[in-house]
This record gives C-alpha cells, structure tokens and sequence, in this order.
C-alpha cells in the first residue's frame, strides 16, 4: 500500500504522516522506518531537523537517504511501515547534485532518477501486506517563478508528485492541519 501525502510548507503533512505511519505500525505489530531525506546544508535546516527529530520521539527507526532514495526502497523488506519525509527535499538534493551540469543533462539526470524511484516504489503494490507512506510538498500552487532553476525546480517536483500519485493507493493533501481525501482505494 503507498499512501501518498502532499501539503505545503508547514502544513501539517509530516505530523499527519507520522501519525499515519505509527497507527498502521501499531495495527499491524510492525516497526515504523522513517526514511529521512533532509540534508543539513545551513542553521535553518538543521534547526528545522532537530525540530523534526523532536517531534517524532524515539518510535521510529531511522535511515537518512538524501540522494539514494531508489536504491534503499529497492532493499526495504515490506515487512515494516515506513515514511519517506520528504520527496522535495530528495528531490532539490538531486538537482544540487548535478547543478554544474547543463540544463539538458540537469533535466536528463531528474528524469531518470524519478523514474528509478517510481519503479521501485511501485513494488509496494505488488505485496498487499506491505506499507509506505510518502510526504511530499505540494508546491505548483503559487506564482511561476522567476528563475531559471527554480522553474526547473517545480516543474519537476509537480512531475514526480503527479507519477507518485498515480501509482498511490490513496492521496492525502494537508492543509492547515487538514487532512483532505483525493484519491482512496481499498484493497483486500
């Protein structure tokens, strides 16, 4: 089952996420995985880390997976629930990771490391018993952006969030601490 989760920042969708994780791990007398995608690149972001690590408590196991996302959903077991926080952040650390590259090669590079990550994570479907629930920013809602990278940036994010919605069971956007049903199929 992939459960996929979209909001804007501060929302509220990794809390629901979380919350999402931990009850389905507690139903299922499974262990919760929290798949870290964060990198700690300036006073913020660490701040916003530890902020995160602070909230979530000692529930969880943790792997941290800024680049090689596809490669660990590819290893998971399926036999614990885990939650991939965040898909914008692997995302931005892929674009950083080929940002002296030509913008063809920057585009070629995303579009090839999306599709490995969808391929693997669409293995989830195949195993009824198995569980992943995915956050992701949903950030295609405002102003088209001024610059070239940035624009690149979104593009590709509203691309990877579309393919991962398409192969979720269910979608959830948070807003405002919301959670909104857009997509839910149950299986057996």
């Amino acid at each position: 089952m992939i459960h996929f989760i979209l909001g804007g920042a501060r929302s509220g969708k990794s809390s629901f996420g979380e919350q999402q994780a931990l009850a389905l791990a507690n139903k299922q007398g499974k262990s919760a995985v929290y798949i870290a995608t964060a990198t700690a690149f300036d006073a913020e972001m660490t701040s916003r880390i530890a902020q995160h690590q602070g909230d979530r408590g000692d529930n969880w196991q943790l792997i941290e997976c800024p680049l090689t996302l596809a490669d660990t959903v590819n290893t998971l077991d399926h036999h614990q629930v885990y939650l991939v926080d965040c898909l914008t952040l692997w995302l931005n650390n892929q674009l950083y990771a080929a940002h002296e590259a030509s913008r063809v090669e920057q585009s070629l590079h995303l579009q090839t490391q999306i599709d490995k990550l969808v391929s693997c994570l669409a293995k989830f479907n195949d195993d009824p018993d198995s569980n992943i629930i995915i956050v992701s920013n949903e950030i295609g809602l405002g102003v088209i952006p001024m610059g070239e990278s940035t624009r690149l940036y979104v593009d590709y994010c509203g691309w990877l969030n579309q393919k991962v919605a398409a192969i979720a069971d269910n979608v959830t956007l948070v807003t405002a601490g919301i959670p909104l049903a857009l997509k839910s199929e149950h299986k057996k």
